[in-house]
Parts: C-alpha cells; structure tokens; sequence
C-alpha cells in the first residue's frame, strides 16, 4: 500500500473507528428498537428507492492476511454503480491535501505539548522501535504521529479495506467518491487541544501492550461482526478522547445521513464506513432507520 493510503488509514482510525465509541443515548425516535444481529454488510432499501445500496463496517488497518472479501460483500459491489467511502480515497489531490494539513501551525513542535519525559519516552520508541527520525517529526500534529503507532501494535504487514475497495472500484471503472472531504475530518482534530493529542500520543507509547491488547480484543470483536460489543468495549478505551466522541462519532453520522440518501437515490451505491459508526441509536443504521429505509443484514 501506498504510503498516503497507509497514513490515511491511521487517521481514519483515530477519526472514527474502533478507538473511541458512542455514549449511551435515549432513541426518542418512533422506530422500535431492532434485534441486535451480528452483520458488517447491510442492505439499504425502500423509501422509494429504486434499487437497494449497501452500507459496509470497515476497520481502517488490519493484517493484511486478515483482510477477507466474502462472496456477498463482492456481490454487493456488483450489484452497485459506484463506491463511497468516508474519504474520496481515489482523489488524485488526497496525498497532497493531507500534507498541507498535517503540521502544526508554524512555531509550534509536539514538544511544547507534552512534559520532558514523555517527549523523552516518545522520541526514544520512534527512532529505536520505528526506525523513525523522530527530531525531524516535531512538527507533525500528535494525532498524526499517532497513527504510525498502528502498524507496530498489530506487529504484522498491514491491509486496508479502504484501500482493496478503491482497488476493486477501479478494476470495474466505478467512480469512488467521500461522504466528507480530507479537510473537514482532518479539521476534527485541530477543535482538539494539542496537549490532549499528546497525551493519547504519550499514553498509547508509554502502555504500548495494554494499547495492543485493547486493538487485538476491537479486531477480535470485528472479526467476529460484533458491532454492538465492539462499542461496548470502546467505550471503556484507555487511549481514546471520550469527550470529544459526538464530533467524532454522533455529528458525524448525522451529516452523513442526507448525503447517503441523495447517493443511494442518484445510484445503488457501495457505502464503506468505520463499523463504530454503524451500530447504537446514534449511528448509521438506525439513523436511516429513521428516515424510513429498511436496513437488513447480509449474512
């Protein structure tokens, strides 16, 4: 994979996936609640659609040895027109976007973030654990540094569905588009204090084995199509920004809701998102819900 895609990944994962969660709310809406089933694909119908979309849970990195393509995700992709994802991935200008984006404003380093020591601790993991010249980093924002943590916690070559599903689109000529754009989700971020960025950065280093356990026991979960349990379990993260999860997670959903319905009845169309957005009653599926879509799993 391509070093943007990698990097794109990470972000991805830190924005909106498995490390951070959906507090608990109260569904005042009218729908009943649904049977909890166990399902990363679901199929969007009704509303006077006239041909059903799909919604897909991703989780951002994995091994690459893990990385599965079932028979009924790739007939869900033949039976669409077109891929979104939470960014448009394909975008010729994504790599450069984000470059402009990910250095702190000028005069400022993660060094004025964080104490001596956990500078110390950090520095010392990046150049001996990564290989990674860390004195020439220090102006990266924390969170992006953070994302390069992924690869060593899972300790093997790493995949992204993102990245196969670009892949596949361009093999069958299907445009990819994003449900937001580099600037907006890497803009999450910036409304973050720095101090808070590092100190996820510093505690992810400074507990690298409860960190990786934590991510082994979320993929453990998501292996297992368990989108409930992996909130459940994300809820107690150690190394997430638990106040900071409705601009993560919540707001985020909401905004999406109208463009997914827009695409899906422009198009049937392949959505591929973080599978923590995907279950509560705050998330995608009982957003749709909502809005009078049938959403049923395929199994």
């Amino acid at each position: 994979m391509r070093f943007p895609h990698l990097l794109l990944a990470g972000t991805l994962l830190l924005a909106s996936p498995l490390a951070h969660a959906q507090k608990t709310a109260k569904n005042t809406s009218a729908v009943p609640a649904q049977p909890v089933t166990k399902s990363l694909l679901w199929e969007i119908s009704g509303n006077k659609l006239a041909k059903p979309s799909y919604v897909f849970g991703t989780i951002h990195l994995l091994c690459a040895d893990d990385l599965k393509i079932s028979p009924t995700i790739q007939q869900a992709i033949d039976n669409s027109q077109q891929v979104a994802l939470e960014l448009d991935m394909d975008s010729p200008t994504m790599a450069e976007e984000m470059r402009g984006l990910m250095t702190m404003p000028a005069g400022q380093t993660v060094q004025g973030c964080m104490s001596k020591e956990d500078y110390t601790a950090v520095s010392d993991y990046y150049t001996t654990q990564l290989k990674m010249p860390f004195a020439q980093m220090t102006t990266m924002k924390p969170f992006i540094l953070a994302s390069l943590l992924y690869p060593k916690i899972l300790g093997c070559p790493v995949g992204s569905y993102e990245g196969t599903l670009v892949e596949m689109a361009k093999a069958k000529k299907m445009e990819v588009i994003g449900l937001e754009t580099v600037a907006e989700q890497m803009g999450i971020f910036d409304n973050i204090p720095c101090e808070k960025q590092a100190h996820m950065l510093s505690d992810i280093v400074n507990k690298h084995a409860e960190a990786e356990q934590e991510f082994r026991n979320m993929l453990n979960l998501y292996q297992a199509q368990d989108v409930e349990g992996l909130l459940k379990v994300a809820l107690n993260s150690k190394f997430g920004m638990k106040e900071y999860e409705n601009q993560m997670l919540n707001d985020r959903n909401k905004r999406w809701i109208p463009l997914i319905a827009q695409q899906a009845a422009s198009k049937p169309t392949f959505f591929a998102v973080g599978a923590a957005h995907l279950g509560g009653p705050n998330g995608v599926l009982a957003l749709l819900r909502q809005q009078g879509y049938q959403v049923k799993p395929l199994l």
